[in-house]
This record gives structure tokens, C-alpha cells and sequence, in this order.
């Protein structure tokens, strides 16, 4: 297989439906794969206990610092410039060829000292096997940027799919032999190996990695301020599990690792897939800076939509939802997830502005965002950990209202839209989600005792049909303009 230099098309006439597959097939997709591992994980959280999850958190702040340094910032890159060469592949190929390696390396070296900190010998077993992540990534992340320059996600889609059946029923199959955490370690590798071979035969980007760099200097700096970027998301994603890893047990960590997990669903799993397409749209927009600000607009009304209904039905039906797809043995997290729930509107609006940013050619707006937002994590975190994972939780909804909107002070006047357009795009959502809030949570009091499945769809039902009925009354415009996104049709924007 060999991997053809390309430029970008000039933009078709139907570049709205190209954006609107690009979402079907990415976030499509993504439901179908997540609803694949969601089953498997929701059966292994039964099996398995919350010391066997707090253990896997503890590896994970390795992980992700590591994975900061994968080269992923250096395919973004390519995916911004303008043209490519052949010879441009190959040399993004041979860093990232490197760059893993040697955090691999790295990782082995690491593992010992995780150990002795964490006070989990384990814990260097553990962070040994994963290294082999590593081996994966090149073979990912360039295929990755070549067919997301063609808004191919299709052959994505494709990948995801088959490595998250893969996955799952590798995280099942180990628990249900009694492997215990184990199954935590093995189920990521085989994801990542299928999705990396599906994806380099997709896009055709098996090619010898050339060692030879010179002329790689923007894509280079480029990628280095993505990595800085990435290094202060890392300061805010997992100050809480590494400043609580030495402080709580494992088991007090899984319950709070689990509630996160939870209320984390939506903006973890379908914002970044909503992310990748609107990476790749904003910048085919370069030449209309106006045009980015009302597809961002665009994209924070739908976004909001959806995820303001899910976090505050999570909030009032938090019991029942632990219950139901946890188990009784992880009741502890009912009042983490009911304060972590009132935190990811902030987080999700947050991670909505930087590809915006990005594709202005202004990624260093992200890298001072993060770095502010993680002193202010990291701080309420310190103060939150001595009051065990309700405290963490509370840390969350402290700082995160505080680390947005100095992202949206700096952010916005670049994105090219106002604080006052942003709020007005959300509004209609949060009035809707708050009046379906109120009704879930009042007839809940009335209801007689019920089992947890029965309760749990019960408030669901009603939650979906008060939100859709409240929209209709106080945001039929952003109703037409869901329907017509679906529908493939074009509105126009604001």
C-alpha cells in the first residue's frame, strides 16, 4: 500500500452535506461503537470491584501524560496545511515513529516510581503491558490525518466500529474468567491494535517513515504548541485522580473514577468525535473568518441541546441510574455523580471553543486557556481531596464555571462571535432542560417505591417528553434547525 501526495479540493458546492455526513458517519458511529463498549462496561462494573477501577485510574495519569508527547498534535498539522507532499507523510510516519518509542521507553522507566508513589506495587506490572499502546499510535494517528483531510470518516467509522466489538468482548470474556483488573489493561491494547490496522489499509499510509526532517519545521512547531496545549489538559484531567491516588484508597477512588466516568458520558464520548468534523470544516473556512463564528454558534446551540437534557435528568435520577447499571455495591457514587452532573455544562462548552481556535491558526489561545484552567483545577482539587469524592466533586463546580469564562474572554473575539451570542444560543436549551429538571424531579417525590429499572425508565419517558414538549414552546427555531440538520438541510445562519 502506499500513501499518494494530495491537496485539499477546492470546497464543493455541497460542502453542508459534506459536513453533515462527515457528522453522521464520526458521531454516528460513535454511538454505535460507544453503545457496544458501554454494554460490555456496564457488565465488567458488575463483575469487577471499585479497588480494581481505582487501580486502573491510578495508571491512567501516566497514560495520559505520556500520550500528550504521541505525535497526534503533529497529524493535526497536517491536516491544517494547505498542501501535503508525499515526502510530508513519510516524515510525520518517522516522528511518530520515534516519538513513541521512545515514550514507551519511557513509560517502562516511569513504571516503577508510579509504583512506589501510589504505594500499589501493581502498579509497575501494569504500566509495563501498557506500554504496548505506543506500538499502535503511528498507525493510527496518520491515517487519522490523512483521510480527516478528505473528510473521510467513513472508513473511521468502519474502524471504530469493529475495534470497539473487538474490545468489549475482551473486557467481558477476561472478567468473566476472573482476570480482575487485568481485563482493564487488555481490552484498551486490542482496541487500539484494530483500529490502527484497519485504518492503515484504509487510507493507504503504510510507507517507509523517513528520519530526515528538513522542511519539517512548521509542522513541527506546529504539533510542539498542540503537545503544550495538551500538556495543561492533562494538568485539568487528572490533577483530581493523581492528588487523590496517594490520598484516598483504591476503593474510594473507584467510586469516584466510576461517578466521573459517568457524568462524563456525553462530553467524552460524543463531543470530540463532533470535535474531529468540526476541526476539518472550521479550517476549509480559513478564508471566511466570519463564517467560523456562526458555525460555532451553530454547533454550541445543537451541542448544548443534547447535552443539557442529559446532565440535569442525570442530576434528578441519579439513584436510580447507579442502581440500575452499576449495582447496589456502588451506591457511594449516587452524590458524586448528582455534583459532578451540575459541573459538565462548563466542561462541555469549554472543550467546544479550542478547535475553533485551531483552525484560525491560533493555537497557543488553547494552550494559555488550559494553562489557566489547570492552576485553577489543580488548586480547588487540593482543597477538595481532604473531604474524600464528594469533595473532588465540589472542587469541580468551584473552579470549572471560572477556568470558562476566562477561556470565552480570550477566546471568543478570535473565534470571531460574542459572550452575548453564546448565551443566547444557550438559553432556549436551558430553560427547556431546567422546567424538565423540575417536573422529573417533582414527580419522583410522588412516586410510590419502585424497583430501580422500573423507576429509572419511568422518569426517563417523562423527562423526553417534557424536554421535547418545553422546546417546542420556547425554542421552536432551534427545533426546525435540529430537524433540518438531520434532514440535510440548510438554514440559514445567523
Amino acid at each position: 500500500m502506499s500513501a499518494v501526495a494530495e491537496s485539499p479540493s477546492p470546497l464543493p458546492d455541497s460542502f453542508a452535506n459534506q459536513v453533515r455526513s462527515a457528522v453522521i458517519w464520526r458521531s454516528g458511529s460513535q454511538i454505535l461503537a460507544q453503545l457496544v463498549q458501554w454494554s460490555a462496561t456496564f457488565l465488567v462494573l458488575r463483575i469487577l470491584s471499585p479497588s480494581d477501577y481505582g487501580l486502573f485510574a491510578m495508571t491512567q495519569v501516566i497514560l495520559v501524560f505520556l500520550n500528550m508527547l504521541n505525535g497526534y498534535g503533529l497529524a493535526s498539522g497536517l491536516i491544517q496545511r494547505p498542501h501535503i507532499a508525499r515526502h510530508d507523510i513519510r516524515q510525520l510516519f518517522g516522528m511518530l515513529v520515534l516519538l513513541n518509542a521512545a515514550l514507551a521507553i519511557g513509560q517502562l522507566v516511569l513504571a516503577p516510581l508510579a509504583a512506589a508513589y501510589y504505594r500499589q506495587p501493581m502498579i509497575a506490572d501494569m504500566l509495563r503491558v501498557q506500554a504496548l499502546l505506543y506500538l499502535t499510535t503511528p498507525f493510527i494517528a496518520l491515517p487519522y490525518a490523512l483521510l480527516s483531510r478528505r473528510m473521510d470518516f467513513r472508513h473511521q467509522a468502519r474502524a471504530n466500529i469493529t475495534a470497539s466489538i473487538a474490545s468489549a468482548s475482551t473486557a467481558l470474556g477476561g472478567a468473566l474468567l476472573g482476570f480482575g483488573v487485568w481485563t482493564l489493561v487488555a481490552a484498551p491494547i486490542v482496541l487500539f491494535a484494530v483500529r490502527g490496522a484497519m485504518m492503515t489499509w484504509s487510507a493507504g499510509s503504510l510507507v517507509w517513515p523517513s528520519f530526515d526532517f528538513r522542511g519539517a519545521g512548521t509542522m513541527a512547531r506546529y504539533g510542539g504548541v498542540m503537545a503544550a496545549g495538551q500538556l495543561f489538559w492533562f494538568a485539568q484531567s487528572q490533577a483530581d485522580v493523581f492528588i487523590a491516588g496517594r490520598s484516598l484508597s483504591a476503593h474510594h477512588l473507584g467510586i469516584y473514577t466510576t461517578a466521573l466516568f459517568l457524568t462524563q458520558i456525553f462530553v467524552s464520548k460524543f463531543v470530540p468525535p463532533l470535535n474531529e468534523v468540526a476541526f476539518s470544516a472550521y479550517a476549509r473556512m480559513q478564508a471566511d473568518p466570519s463564517a467560523i463564528g456562526r458555525a460555532f454558534l451553530r454547533a454550541v446551540r445543537v451541542v448544548m441541546a443534547a447535552a443539557l437534557p442529559f446532565y440535569f435528568g442525570l442530576l434528578v435520577t441519579a439513584e436510580p441510574i447507579v442502581l440500575t447499571m452499576l449495582g447496589a455495591k456502588w451506591a457511594e457514587a449516587i452524590p458524586v455523580v448528582r455534583l459532578l452532573a451540575l459541573a459538565m455544562p462548563f466542561m462541555t462548552l469549554q472543550v467546544l471553543i479550542t478547535p475553533a481556535c485551531d483552525a484560525r491558526g491560533r493555537p497557543g489561545i488553547g494552550v494559555v486557556n488550559g494553562a489557566c484552567g489547570s492552576v485553577v483545577l489543580a488548586a480547588a482539587f487540593l482543597v477538595g481531596v481532604r473531604y474524600g469524592p464528594t469533595g473532588l466533586a465540589m472542587g469541580w463546580i468551584v473552579a470549572y464555571p471560572v477556568y470558562l469564562g476566562i477561556s470565552l474572554w480570550r477566546s471568543l473575539p478570535v473565534i470571531g462571535t460574542r459572550l452575548r451570542a453564546v448565551a443566547g444560543a444557550i438559553l432556549p436549551a436551558l430553560v427547556a432542560a431546567l422546567a424538565m429538571a423540575a417536573i422529573v424531579a417533582a414527580i419522583d417525590t410522588a412516586l410510590p417505591p419502585l424497583p430501580s429499572p422500573l423507576r429509572l425508565l419511568l422518569l426517563a419517558g417523562i423527562g423526553a417528553l417534557v424536554y421535547a414538549g418545553s422546546l417546542a414552546v420556547v425554542a421552536r427555531p432551534l427545533l426546525r434547525e435540529v430537524v433540518a440538520m438531520v434532514r440535510g438541510r440548510t438554514l440559514q445562519a445567523d
